[in-house]
C-alpha cells in the first residue's frame, strides 16, 4: 500500500457542468490551487491543514493552472475568453490579464527568463488555431507564436534542454520548443500510444512521463531518446505527476475513478487506489509527499499521504 487516504476537503458546489481541472502547490505560502471549471473559479486550499480558503472569481472557464515557486507566481489558462492571468502566489493579487490563442489550456513556465508556455487547444473550424502562445511574463506580451501539428494537451518545461514539451493529441506526439528560439519547433517525438495527455517530467532521471488516452503510462528518456511502455493504465487518463523524492508517478483515471500508482525504478505498477468517478485532475504536494484528488460528483478532495 502506498497511498493512504486521511481526509477530505469541502470544496464550493458546481454552479454547472464541468467539474475541476488542472492544480498546483505552492510551497513557500502552502497554498494549493485547483481550477474550479464548473464556477469560473479557482478554489484556494490551505494545504498545511487542509482547509479550503476562499476562491478567486471571474475566470471564465478556467483550466490550466500552473504555479512557479522560483518566482512566486500563479498562472491561469481561462479557455472561454481567450485569456492568461497572472496572480502572485500566495496572496491572489491578479497582476495581469493577457490574451493568448484559441481556448487556452496548458502552461509551461522557464523562471530565468520569465517565459510562459501557453498551450492552446483552438477549434477545429479554423484553419491552424492549435497553437502556442509564448508570452514575456515582464513585458506582459505575447512574443512568438508556434502553430502546432495537432490539437496539445499539457507542457512542462526542462531546464537542462532549456527547451518546453508539449504534447500533441492527434499525431501522437510530444514537440520540443527551445527557450531561446522560442518560434520554431526543435524536434518530435512519436508516441507510440493513441492520444497523449498528461505529461511530466523527471529531471534528475532525464525522462517525462506521458499518459495517453490509449490506456498507457510511456516514459520518454530526453538524452537517448529511448521511448518505453512502463504500464498499462486502468482507463483513459488525464493529469499525471511525478514525484522525485519517492520516484512515483500518479495518473488520475476518471472513468472507473482511480489512481494508478507507479514505481518508475522497477517501471511497475505498485497500486490502484479508488477515488470517484470523474475523478480525472490531482495535486501533489511533493515537500509532504501529500496527493490530493478532485472529486467531481461530491465537489470535495481527497486527501492522501504517501508513505
Amino acid at each position: 500500500m502506498s497511498l493512504r487516504l486521511r481526509s477530505h476537503i469541502e470544496l464550493p458546489a458546481h454552479a454547472s457542468d464541468g467539474g475541476f481541472d488542472h492544480a498546483a502547490v505552492h510551497h513557500e505560502s502552502s497554498r494549493l490551487y485547483v481550477a474550479h471549471t464548473s464556477n469560473d473559479d479557482v478554489d484556494v486550499i490551505d494545504s498545511a491543514s487542509n482547509r479550503f480558503l476562499r476562491s478567486i472569481h471571474g475566470l471564465k472557464g478556467v483550466a490550466g493552472v500552473l504555479v512557479s515557486d522560483e518566482r512566486g507566481f500563479l498562472f491561469t489558462a481561462n479557455r472561454a475568453e481567450n485569456t492568461i492571468s497572472i496572480f502572485a502566489a500566495g496572496t491572489e493579487k491578479e497582476l495581469a490579464r493577457l490574451s493568448a490563442g484559441i481556448r487556452p489550456n496548458g502552461l509551461a513556465f522557464e523562471p530565468s527568463r520569465g517565459l510562459l508556455l501557453v498551450a492552446n487547444v483552438g477549434d477545429p473550424e479554423i484553419g491552424n488555431s492549435s497553437t502556442v502562445s509564448m508570452i514575456d511574463v515582464g513585458e506582459k506580451t505575447v512574443i512568438a507564436t508556434v502553430v502546432l501539428p495537432g490539437r496539445p494537451r499539457w507542457a512542462v518545461y526542462d531546464e537542462r534542454t532549456a527547451a518546453f514539451y508539449v504534447n500533441i493529441a492527434d499525431p501522437p506526439l510530444i514537440v520540443a520548443i527551445e527557450a531561446k528560439t522560442p518560434s520554431t519547433i526543435r524536434e518530435r517525438y512519436k508516441v507510440p500510444a493513441k492520444g497523449p495527455h498528461g505529461l511530466d517530467l523527471d529531471p534528475r532521471g532525464r525522462q517525462l512521463f506521458c499518459a495517453c488516452d490509449g490506456q498507457e503510462l510511456v516514459a520518454v528518456h530526453l538524452d537517448s531518446g529511448e521511448i518505453q511502455l512502463v504500464g498499462e493504465l486502468s482507463g483513459p487518463p488525464d493529469v499525471v505527476f511525478f514525484n522525485p523524492g519517492l520516484g512515483h508517478v500518479y495518473v488520475a483515471v476518471g472513468n472507473p475513478g482511480v489512481i494508478d500508482v507507479f514505481d518508475v525504478r522497477r517501471m511497475e505498477l505498485l497500486e490502484t487506489v479508488p477515488t470517484e468517478k470523474g475523478s480525472h485532475t490531482l495535486a501533489v504536494d511533493q515537500r509532504k509527499n501529500k496527493v490530493y484528488a478532485f472529486l467531481p460528483a461530491s465537489h470535495r478532495a481527497a486527501v492522501y499521504q504517501d508513505v
